[in-house]
């Protein structure tokens, strides 16, 4: 079920409907989500039918499609179109992905596009991310060390030390999981939720990093690392096929062995 952040006393009502161009026979009808703030009128879901015998697999493409040639009001943010970006993601028949890699054969019946849930909608399928990348900030997402490098050389790792990266360094920073998160989306002020937290497991489990300690008091606090409760949304949407659930119950066996 989709959750979203709606001004107060609002509701989505039906829009309009764009139908595709006479003679189409491969048809499929995308239902978008359609808001925008500053012109004081209610949410509202439009449909495009669009012809696929001209137009590309994924659900991007259709969108690309829709904005190129039926709507160019429709907003919403893509980059790479490789899923290594994280620009496109949204919720997409009821589950948080990227748009790239999500093919429209995947779904049965209408596409349904929202924008990624509970979040503040800047325009139709574009979130305000402000929030989670000032959380990303606060976990000083970079290398800290006190030992100078080695001369004339990088800091190495063995193959093993390495190996503890994979399944972190992957992570694009889509937030699908973040804002599938049900403790994100009533607590998000204060919890920082399982893409920060995957990304600040990924500090701790770098042998090159030796602010370990830092790192975990900056954890240690009810909120910011304990209003997970372990329901696995996050691993279940990842577009990546990572665990952040895994990475925070790392982090809290760390914690754990510390006392």
């Amino acid at each position: 079920m989709v959750e979203l952040s709606l001004p107060a006393n609002s509701k989505v009502t039906e829009g309009k409907t764009h139908k595709a161009p006479d003679g189409a026979t491969n048809i499929r009808t995308f239902k978008v989500y359609r808001y925008h703030p500053d012109d004081g009128n209610n949410p509202r879901i439009d449909s495009y039918e669009v012809d696929m015998d001209q137009c590309g697999p994924m659900v991007l493409d259709a969108l690309i499609k829709i904005k190129s040639e039926i709507d160019s009001t429709l907003t919403f943010r893509r980059s790479c179109r490789e899923g290594v970006c994280g620009s496109c993601s949204m919720n997409i028949d009821g589950a948080n992905t990227l748009a790239c890699t999500k093919a429209v054969s995947d779904v049965s019946g209408d596409v349904k596009i929202y924008p990624l849930p509970h979040m503040p909608v800047i325009k139709d399928l574009v979130p305000d991310l402000s929030i989670p990348y000032a959380q990303y900030t606060s976990i000083k997402p970079w290398l800290q060390s006190d030992t100078p490098p080695p001369a004339n050389s990088e800091r190495r790792q063995s193959i093993e030390e390495r190996e503890k990266l994979d399944g972190l360094w992957e992570c694009i920073l889509c937030f699908c999981c973040q804002t599938s998160c049900p403790s994100y989306w009533w607590n998000g002020d204060r919890y920082l939720g399982p893409a920060i937290l995957l990304q600040a497991y990924r500090f701790l489990a770098d042998s090159r990093d030796e602010y370990a300690g830092e790192r975990l008091d900056e954890l240690d606090d009810p909120f910011r690392l304990y209003r997970c409760h372990t329901i696995m949304n996050c691993t279940n949407t990842c577009p990546k096929s990572l665990n952040p659930g895994q990475a925070i119950g790392q982090i809290k066996e760390m914690l754990a062995k510390r006392r």
